[in-house]
C-alpha cells in the first residue's frame, strides 16, 4: 500500500475487522474505497477519478446518480418508503405491467424480490409446481447467485460454498465455442451439446424435468455467447421432457445486448419464465421473475418477499426502464458495442495473449491466454490488466472459470468519446503489462 493511500489502508483495516473475509474488496492490486460517483465516473477517497466500464457488475446501467432516476427515487422516499406485499402499491403494478409489455411471448405475471438469486429461486419453485417434476438442467459455467439453490445452479467450483447442494439440479456441457473440447465447428459443437443433453436426460433423470435454465450470455462465466441456434436446438427436447424454459437475464436484460430490451430476443425463442435484477433499477436492490399466466398461477400457497416490490425500488425501476426506452439505449448499446468490438479486435491483432474477443452490445470480453495453441488460461495477466487499467483511471471487471477473462460493460448511455477514452486506456494498459 503506497503512502498516498493512507485513508484507504485505514478503512481496509476496519473493513477486515468488521466484515466476513469471504467478501473480498480486492479487485486489483489494492482495495478501492469509493467516496462518490456521478454519471460515468467514480472517485475514491483519495480523490482519484475513474472511468467506470463495469458499473458495479453491470448494475449501474444508465450512469451513477442519474438525475432522472434519482429524482424519481427521492420523490417516492418522501411519499412512502415501505409497505411490504401485504398491501398494493401502484408503482409495483405499473412496473409489472411494463415488464409484461416489454418481454417476449406470453409472459405476463411478475414476482418481485430483492436480488437475482431470489428471482432465480422463485423461477425454479414455480417451474416445479407447474410441471410436477423436480429435476432441473442448466449449463456448466453458469452463475445463478449465492443462495443455496442458486449455488446449486452455479457451475463454478469457486462460487459453490457450504457443500450442501440440490442433487436434482444437473449440469450439461455449455457451447463454449472458444474452448471446444476438440477442434469442432460451431455446428459440430452444437451437435455434441444436444447429445450431452439427451444423454443426461436418459441417464440421471427419469426422463422428466421441471425446467431447463440458461443465461443467453454467461456473465460470470466470462461473457460466453451461446451460438445463434442453441436454444432452437434444445427447446424441443426440453418440451418433450415436460420442462419449461427459464431464461436468466440478470446481466443481459434491459438493452445490454443491443437492439432489444431482452437478450433472448436475439435467439428468437419464447421463454416460459424470465428473471431480471442488476441493471433493472440502476443500483437499487431488485429481483424480478416473470412467467406465463398458467405457470404463475401454479405457484400455490402463501409466500411473499419483505422488500420485493417496495415503492422506492419500484420508482427507481420504472424510471430506469422508461429512461432506457425514451433514450433508445438498446440502439446505443448496439452501435457503441460495435465500436467497442472493433477496438478490441484491433488490440487482439497486436497482442498474442488475447485469445478471444467476444460479446454482444455493451457486454464485451477479452479472454487472456498464454501464447500458443494450447489456449492455456492466463489469470495472472488478467489480474495485471485489471490493476494497470485502474492505475490508468479505468474500472473493468474479470470473470471466467479460471479468472482469465476481462469483462467490459460501459453504461448503456455511454458516448462515443467516453468509449474511445476507455479503449485508449485499455490499449495503454495492455502495453504496460506486455
Amino acid at each position: 500500500m503506497t503512502a498516498t493511500t493512507t485513508r484507504t489502508a485505514e478503512l481496509y483495516k476496519r473493513y477486515q475487522e468488521a466484515l466476513f473475509p469471504a467478501v473480498s474488496p480486492l479487485y486489483g492490486d489494492e482495495p478501492l474505497a469509493v467516496e462518490r460517483a456521478k454519471d460515468q465516473f467514480v472517485w475514491d477517497i483519495e480523490g482519484k477519478r475513474y472511468l467506470d466500464f463495469f458499473g458495479g457488475v453491470l448494475t449501474v446501467s444508465v450512469g451513477h446518480c442519474n438525475e432522472e432516476i434519482t429524482a424519481a427515487t427521492v420523490e417516492q422516499l418522501h411519499k412512502a418508503q415501505h409497505t411490504s406485499t401485504l398491501y398494493i402499491n401502484e408503482l409495483m403494478v405499473a412496473v409489472a405491467e411494463k415488464v409484461a409489455q416489454l418481454t417476449p411471448g406470453r409472459l405476463q405475471k411478475c414476482f418481485f424480490t430483492s436480488s437475482g438469486s431470489e428471482a432465480n429461486e422463485t423461477a425454479l419453485t414455480a417451474a416445479r409446481m407447474y410441471t410436477g417434476n423436480r429435476d432441473v438442467i442448466t449449463l456448466r459455467h453458469a452463475y445463478s447467485g449465492r443462495t443455496a439453490t442458486a449455488m446449486s445452479l452455479t457451475a463454478h467450483g469457486s462460487w459453490r460454498l457450504g457443500g450442501v447442494f440440490d442433487g436434482s439440479i444437473k449440469h450439461v456441457r455449455n457451447p463454449y465455442t472458444y474452448r471446444s473440447p476438440v477442434d469442432l465447428t460451431e455446428d459440430e459443437l452444437l451437435d455434441l451439446c444436444v447429445q450431452d443433453l439427451e444423454e443426461t436426460l436418459a441417464t440421471v433423470t427419469d426422463g422428466k424435468i421441471a425446467a431447463f435454465m440458461a443465461e443467453p450470455i454467461q456473465g460470470v462465466g466470462g461473457f460466453i455467447v451461446l451460438p445463434k441456434d442453441y436454444f432452437k436446438r434444445i427447446l424441443p427436447i426440453v418440451k418433450e421432457a415436460g420442462g419449461v424454459l427459464i431464461i436468466d437475464e440478470v446481466q443481459t436484460g434491459w438493452g445490454r445486448t443491443g437492439t432489444h430490451m431482452c437478450g433472448i430476443e436475439h435467439w428468437e425463442v419464447m421463454p416460459d419464465i424470465m428473471t431480471f435484477a442488476k441493471g433493472m433499477a440502476n443500483g437499487s436492490p431488485i429481483g424480478c421473475t416473470i412467467a406465463t399466466p398458467e405457470i404463475a398461477d401454479a405457484l400455490q400457497g402463501q409466500t411473499f418477499a419483505t422488500f420485493g416490490g417496495n415503492p422506492v425500488t419500484m420508482a427507481a425501476a420504472l424510471a430506469t426502464i422508461e429512461y432506457i426506452e425514451n433514450n433508445r439505449l438498446p440502439e446505443n448499446a448496439s452501435s457503441q458495442g460495435k465500436r467497442l468490438e472493433t477496438r478490441l479486435l484491433a488490440l487482439q491483432g497486436e497482442h498474442t495473449f488475447i485469445g478471444d474477443v467476444r460479446g454482444m452490445g455493451l457486454m464485451q470480453a477479452l479472454e487472456l491466454v498464454e501464447p500458443g495453441p494450447e489456449k492455456r488460461p492466463d489469470p495472472k495477466r488478467a489480474a495485471a490488466l485489471i490493476g494497470a487499467a485502474r492505475k490508468n483511471g479505468l474500472l473493468i471487471g474479470k470473470g471466467g472459470l479460471y479468472g482469465n477473462v476481462i469483462r467490459i460493460a460501459p453504461h448503456l448511455n455511454v458516448t462515443a468519446s467516453d468509449l474511445d477514452a476507455g479503449c485508449d486506456i485499455i490499449e495503454q494498459s495492455l502495453r504496460d503489462i506486455a
